[in-house]
This record gives structure tokens, sequence and C-alpha cells, in this order.
């Protein structure tokens, strides 16, 4: 009998996970018989969605490395490995660590497997689905990790069913780019036939809680249209998720947290911010949405390296590998500061100053990459010491709430709508601001379609003012987050140009502005967790325009790297380069 060996986690109990000795013990296997329809089990079920998760450990890392390594906010030092800096360099080769095409496919195969296997027509006692929840959450994480590949290699060899022979992992498959992999998943894959089924709850495991170990469905649909191109699909999608995410007549605000001066003085400066970029709660209102949780020690099977890659440590000889960019930091001192002066009644711009360079400007930069040219080892030794907040945990991020925000900016400029994506970035958005500043800009059908496709109740989501009384509110504009009160910014407004006369060439030169609005912002907002390259690519493959991705990842460091320009106005050469074949090991599955 065939057999297949799917990696799991030794459960001890069948929902208390938090004595087993890894997060998910890749050195225990359950043998599950490949002619069988075995998965008709809550044991078996719950083994094999531990075994896909313990394999998704395994691209962890790189899929940080390879979206942030390879952009333009993030530049190596003299400790970067040679692996690390040919990501940086674009001279990947088959023997990189970072290089391995077959995790993926060990990802993807035991999806498979378990779509294939799992019995969701079984119902309980009350008639209801008793492994539909996994088996919606493997497909979307299937779906996940061949986006994750395909926007890595260009074009990857397609499997939908479950490789269980050795002729079966030799054969060569038919290969799908970008578009191809989107097609498939979001019109033959039936995903969106279950956007509304709930996700597997298993508990806390380790103290973390498992809900947060799930590609929510909505997200994914709103990606794949994304890099599709399906602009309106991929706005409903995200819109969607942010109101459907706590159930009906619930909200999903974006928040108020913010990095702040004080005071009018501006002589220091506090943040609400706080640790929100590295908390692991699943509440209601909680920023994180998705993460890969990795094992706490090295010794362990899968330890996240990043903390050791971005931070200054005894276990790097407190050296990092990679450092916050010259493009990044010039971006970020380019802002203006809008605060709000209590004592006067009125907005000023905050000073530049020479004290607080790290400040200048917008302030997640100072806050959340934390440099020390004078610290002391444990030895007594000086050393120049970065922290990332964003890596005080031990646990990859993937997706976060103001992620998503951000891509429904994106996919709504991109669908025609530009001041919408604006107010986004500025002020934040409820009902009362689509119909009184955006709707304006947009005919009558335009503008009640946004109201009945993307509106956001007043009740529920109060828009910040710090001139007024008002002390519930719960929505702030995402440049605000580092930039201060964003709408009395006269630095920052809506691009407009009087020298066009034709409204429709108006509203494409608006888009085109607001796009390098939010790539600005997503380059202040999300430095350092691996989206950079992958958002520079999709805006230069929408383009068309290649130059548009080489012209910023050259001048990284400051200055212009012609040779790096030059390779990178060549597509072909934004993928990592690989050999066709699956690599999936059967006897070790």
């Amino acid at each position: 009998m065939k057999r297949i060996y799917l990696m799991a986690a030794a459960i001890c109990t069948m929902l208390a996970f938090s004595s087993c000795s890894n997060f998910f013990d890749e050195d225990s296997t359950y043998v599950i018989n490949a002619d069988d329809d075995h998965l008709n089990n809550a044991t078996d079920t719950i083994y094999s969605v531990t075994g896909i998760l313990n394999k998704l450990q395994a691209i962890a890392d790189r899929t940080v490395l390879l979206g942030e390594a390879r952009g333009d906010l993030v530049d190596v030092t003299s400790a970067t490995s040679s692996d690390l800096r040919a990501l940086a360099n674009f001279t990947v080769g088959d023997d990189n660590a970072y290089n391995v095409p077959r995790d993926y496919y060990a990802i993807i195969n035991n999806c498979n497997y378990f779509i294939a296997k799992v019995d969701t027509a079984m119902k309980n006692n009350r008639n209801e689905n008793i492994f539909k929840a996994e088996y919606a959450a493997v497909k979307a994480i299937r779906a996940w990790t061949y986006l994750q590949m395909v926007t890595t290699y260009g074009r990857v060899p397609f499997v939908t069913t479950p490789i269980l022979t050795k002729e079966e992992a030799e054969k060569n498959y038919p290969s799908k780019d970008i578009k191809g992999i989107c097609e498939y998943f979001l019109h033959e894959d039936g995903l969106a036939e279950l956007v509304d089924q709930e996700y597997p709850n298993y508990g806390d495991i380790k103290s973390l809680p498992s809900p947060l170990f799930f590609i929510p469905m909505r997200v994914i649909l709103g990606d794949l249209s994304l890099w599709n191109g399906d602009y309106m699909e991929a706005a409903k999608y995200y819109y969607a998720y942010i109101t459907n995410r706590n159930g009906t007549n619930t909200s999903y605000p974006i928040g108020t947290n913010r990095a702040m001066w004080p005071d009018s003085q501006f002589m220091g400066w506090v943040s609400s911010l706080g640790d929100l970029y590295a908390n692991e709660t699943n509440t209601s209102n909680g920023e994180l949405i998705t993460m890969i949780p990795m094992d706490s020690i090295p010794s362990e099977g899968y330890y996240s390296q990043i903390r050791n890659i971005f931070n200054t440590s005894e276990e790097n000889d407190y050296k990092v590998s990679l450092v916050p960019s010259k493009s990044l930091k010039t971006l970020s001192a380019a802002q203006m500061y809008c605060h709000y002066d209590e004592d006067n009644g009125k907005y000023v711009i905050a000073p530049k100053r020479q004290d607080l360079e790290e400040y200048n400007g917008d302030l997640r930069l100072g806050l959340l990459c934390r440099t020390n040219d004078n610290a002391v080892n444990s030895e007594g030794k000086r050393y120049s010491s970065q922290k990332i907040q964003k890596y005080s945990t031990r646990n990859i991020h993937i997706y976060r709430r103001t992620l998503v925000y951000l891509r429904l900016a994106e996919a709504l400029n991109c669908a025609g709508f530009p001041h919408y994506a604006y107010q986004i970035l500025a002020s934040g958005v409820n009902k009362s601001i689509i119909t009184d500043s955006i709707g304006k800009y947009y005919s009558k059908a335009d503008s009640a379609m946004l109201v009945d496709n993307f509106t956001f109740p007043d009740a529920r989501y109060i828009v910040w003012r710090p001139d007024n009384n008002v002390s519930n509110y719960n929505t702030i504009g995402i440049h605000s987050r580092g930039s201060g009160f964003t709408p009395e910014n006269q630095y920052y407004k809506m691009p407009t140009n009087s020298a066009i006369t034709d409204p429709e060439e108006l509203r494409r030169w608006q888009q085109e502005q607001v796009e390098e609005l939010i790539v600005n912002e997503e380059a202040l907002e999300f430095a350092f967790e691996g989206h950079r390259f992958y958002d520079l690519m999709r805006v230069a493959l929408r383009r068309n325009d290649p130059s548009y991705l080489a012209k910023k990842i050259a001048m990284r460091s400051g200055t212009e790297n012609t040779a790096l320009r030059t390779l990178l106005e060549d597509t072909s050469n934004w993928y990592l380069k690989w050999n066709g074949q699956i690599g999936i090991d059967i006897n070790a599955q």
C-alpha cells in the first residue's frame, strides 16, 4: 500500500498543545494510507492540518527576506551572509539557501492530499459539516503558497493532486505564470464559495491563539484579484473582509495608534503604537491577522533567524545583516509632521531638528528602528546596536489590519477612484466622508456605487479630529500614524493639476500620483516586513514599465547603482531561477 508521511505536531491532547516540546514537532510523523479515504475523524484531521502548518515554518523567514532584501528599504552590511547578499544583488544561484522551491511544494503536496482525502460531507448530530472549516483553511493556505511561489519564480509547475510515488514526483508538470495562478484560484478552485466558512479554532497553542495561524479567504482572494488586475473585485474582497471579520453589524476600524510629538514645543515624543507590531493577541480589533508561529530556541525545528538578521544580539556577535537604507531614511525625513497646538488652537508643522534627526519627518522609522552607537555588551565592549521593534517576537507576521486597508486603497485607486484611496491615507473614511468629500468628484451613479459597496457607517467608524471633543474616535488616515494630523497638512494634499482640462486625462494623472503616495505609505508603514519588492513589482507590471522598479531599487544606497538598474530593467532578472523540478521527497513528506 502506498503511503504519504505527513509531518505533524505531537498533539498532547486534542486541543491542549501547550506542553509539546516544539511548536510543531517535525520529528514526529503520522502515516496516512494513500489508498483510503482516511481523513474522516478529528484526530487525523488535526494531525494533517498541523502538519501543513509545520511545513509553512520552512518558508517563513524567506517570505520576509525575499520581499525585503530585494527591495529599496534595506541595505546589506559587512556581516551579511553571501546567500543574503546574493538576494540583494539579484545573483541567486541554485545552491542559495533561500532558493529552495521544494519547500513550497512540501506545503502544496500536503494541502493537495488533505483536500483530496478529507470527508467534507460528514456531519455531526446537529447536521453541521465537521471538517469544512479545515477544508476551507487548507485551500486558502494552498492558494497563498502558490501566490508566494509564482511571484518569486515567475512561472511554476502547477499540481493540484497529491504526489505519492517517485514516478509522480519526477514527472514534468504544466506550468503557470502569475496570471495563470490567479485565474485558477479566482475562477476554478471554488474559493469564493468558502468566504463565509468559519475556520478552525484549536484554542491557544504555546500561548498563541490558533486562529491567527490561518489565511483569511477574503484577503487571499483580494490579493489574487489585485495581482490579476481585477481591481474592483479586489476592493470588494478587502472591504468585505474588513466589514465581515467580526460578524454583521460590527466594525474593524483601523484604530488610532500613532507616533506623535506630545506638545507644541516638540521637546520629546510619545507613541501609542507601542508594541503594536509585535502584539499577538486575537482581539476583535487586534492589528495582527495572520502569522507563522516559530520555535523559541535554535535547537528546535524551525527557529527564525529574522531577529538576528535585523537586531544586534550576542547570537550574531552584535552585528546585523540588514539595516534601513538611505532611500528609506530620506523618504521618512522628507515627510512633514503636522501637529495640533492645543494651547493656541492651531495646526503647525514640526520643525526639523539637528539633535533628533531620526525623528524628522515621519516618526514611524525612528520609533520602530532604535539605534545606539555607544551600546555596551556583556563584556563591557562598545558596539553599534540596532533593534527593529517589529522583530521583538520569534514569529513571522504575514497579514495585519493596516495592510488590508492600504491594499483596499491600492485597489480602489486602480479601479478609478483616486479620491477614495487618498482619503484612506489622509483622514480615514466613513459614510459622511464618502458622501461629502469623495462622492462629489464622481458621477451620481459612481457615488451611489461607492456608498452601496464601500461605505463605513458613521456610528461605527468615527473619524479622529484633535480639535474637537469627540473621545471615542477609532479611525484615522494611515499617513497620520506617523506624520501627525494629515487632513490639515498643507504639504500632503490630493494631487491636482489645473493644466489638465480633460476629466478623464485628469483622473488617470491623479491615479498615478495617488499610486505614488500609496507606494510611499507602504514603505513608511511596512518597512522590514517583506512586502516591498512585491509592491514595486505590482506597480511596474501594471504600468508596463520595468524601470519603475529598477530605478527605486538601484537608488537604495542614496546614489544610483547603474549596473543594478540595468539588470532590473530586464524583468527576467526579477525572479529566482531554478531547474524546474518540484523536488518532492516521497519518503520525507
